[in-house]
Order: C-alpha cells, then structure tokens, then sequence
C-alpha cells in the first residue's frame, strides 16, 4: 500500500465539489477541483454506514491495488480523504467517454483501427498481471478515453473486482459482467488471470461486428453458451472482416484458459501487430456498435431507479 496517498483533513478543505458525473448502489463519483491548483479531479465517493464485511474488503482491496498501479493506459489513484461515513477517492478525470462512444463518432473505422485500440489494453493487462493483479471485470464501459483529443489514449477503469492472484491458489468467487464473464467462472472449478483475455476477446467480437458473441434471453442459456463456447461469426455481418481477425478470437474464446492466448500471444499475433490488418472501412460495424450502445444505455437506464435514494438526498444537499 502507498501510504502516501492517505491525506489528512476534509475533502472539501482541499477540493471544490463539482457535477455529478456518475452513480452507484454505495457510491457517487463528482468531477471535482483542486483548490491550490486549479486541476480537475473525479472523486469516488463511497458511504460507508452501509457497506458490509465483504464490500469493506473489496474496497481495501481496489485501494491496495491502485495505489500500486502506475501505467499510461489505467486510470490513476492520486489521493485518498477517509472519514467516519464516507470513503473519498481521488481519480484521474477521464473525460473523453467510452469505448463505443468514440468508435461511433469515427468517419472512418478499420480493423486497423480496431487493433491499434485494443494493442494497449492487452498491454495494461499484461502488466497487472506481471504485478499479480486480475482485473475479473473488463467490458466496453470501463475502457475509457483521458479527453476528447482525438489521439487521447484509452485507459481501464473500475478495479472494484480486481483481485490480487495467489500463485499457490485458484481464485474462486463468482464475479463479472454476464456477457463478458469467462466460463471457468461460471463453472465454478477455480480460475486464474486468463478470465481477462477472454472478455478482450468478447470486447474485440463486438469491436468488429456491433454485437456480442453470446446473447440470449435468459442469464441461464446465456452462461451455457458462455461454458460450452457457443458461438459464431455469422454472414453477413463477418464477410467484410479478415481470417485474421476471426482466428485471434478463435484462439481467445477458448472455453479451456490453459489453451487461450495470452498477452504475450496476442501482442504477437499478426493482426495486433498490423501488417496484415485491412484498413478498409467498415460503416455497418459503426452503425451495429450504435444499436448495441441504446440497448446497453437502456439496460443501465433501468438499473438506476433502483439507486439507493439517499445518494440523491447527499448530493441535492452538497449542492445546495
């Protein structure tokens, strides 16, 4: 732990509380600034009357992890303001917005395009994993952009799940996103690391085609094609894309990890690399990711009446 990052006194000495810029069952995240420079921060803020041993934990654990993180492509920890009921995290302000977001903005968007996005994100996994880290949680909404800027770089976010890795044993708890969840999660046998290149290999699906690999009706047909590998690359959405492409997701959507591709693998691969990697645009891939993006909007649209309401009655009261 980077003890250095506990500061004393109140958040409010130190930072001015600005907008809302996204909310949680325990937590609220405000853009915020520095008040001796004038920087803009995002702050976590988490409630603490509430939380249980297990959410303690996790959140213990998510603060041990950023702390010692330093790289270009994952969203830094800066400062940490801990008081009796609430948990202030001080983030790097990322405001140049999803991953998706920014893919349907482009005028032009390749498989070129497409690799050279992903080629960092395998990166910054390679190095967690080197540092012992799983992040057990990768999906579109939590690879986001540092600014608007055109050549920003994308960075992960959301280390909420991450899990520090214990050589001598299997992680065991069930956890993830749905369509992005590995099947050895989901079959409950133990699991290591190489969950996280298999929701870059659900990530980098929808990447080239505008919808996912796996999706049902139902959680419980979708984690059974999750566990038995259950998927395609359908006509005509995947003709335009390369063998390329299609066999670096063949060797990612491994339902056996011992047998999936690791970072070291895919930075190798021929079309992370970018020799081979089509430049040739791909419109309906824009448009599908869109359509995909309103029914992801709508699905989180809902999840927020169930908000706890006294996030609502904290924050109506800060601003006042």
């Amino acid at each position: 732990m980077n003890s250095s990052i506990y500061k004393s006194g109140s958040l409010k000495d130190s930072f001015k509380l600005d907008k809302v810029l996204g909310e949680g069952s325990f937590a609220v995240v405000r853009k915020a600034v520095k008040k001796s420079t004038n920087e803009e921060f995002a702050v976590k803020i988490i409630d603490k009357t509430n939380l249980e041993s297990d959410d303690q934990l996790a959140l213990q654990t998510e603060t041990e992890i950023l702390s010692q993180i330093d790289h270009p492509n994952i969203v830094k920890l800066h400062e940490i303001y801990d008081d009796k009921t609430r948990f202030n995290m001080v983030m790097e302000l990322m405001t140049g917005g999803e991953l998706f977001d920014r893919i349907v903005e482009k005028e032009h968007y390749s498989e070129k395009e497409a690799a050279d996005t992903i080629r960092p994100v395998v990166d910054a996994i390679r190095y967690c994993h080197s540092m012992g880290i799983a992040h057990r949680d990768l999906k579109p909404e939590n690879l986001l952009y540092a600014s608007s800027d055109p050549n920003a770089i994308i960075k992960i976010t959301d280390f909420g799940l991450a899990k520090v890795i214990n050589n001598d044993n299997l992680m065991t708890t069930a956890c993830g996103t749905p369509g992005y969840v590995a099947p050895e999660i989901l079959l409950g046998k133990g699991y290591d690391a190489a969950v996280d290149y298999w929701s870059i290999g659900v990530i980098l699906y929808v990447m080239l085609c505008g919808f996912p690999p796996f999706s049902e009706d139902s959680n419980e047909k979708l984690f059974d094609a999750i566990k038995n590998g259950e998927y395609d690359f359908p006509s005509p959405h995947w003709d335009p894309i390369s063998d390329y492409a299609k066999d670096l997701l063949r060797k990612l959507l491994v339902v056996d990890p011992a047998k999936r591709l690791n970072a070291d693998g895919i930075l190798k691969h021929p079309w992370v690399v970018g020799d081979v990697t089509p430049r040739k645009n791909l419109p309906t891939v824009t448009a599908k990711i869109k359509e995909f993006n309103a029914k992801r909007r709508f699905k989180r649209a809902q999840l927020l009446v169930l908000i706890n309401i006294k996030w609502r009655n904290m924050v109506k009261s800060e601003t006042n």
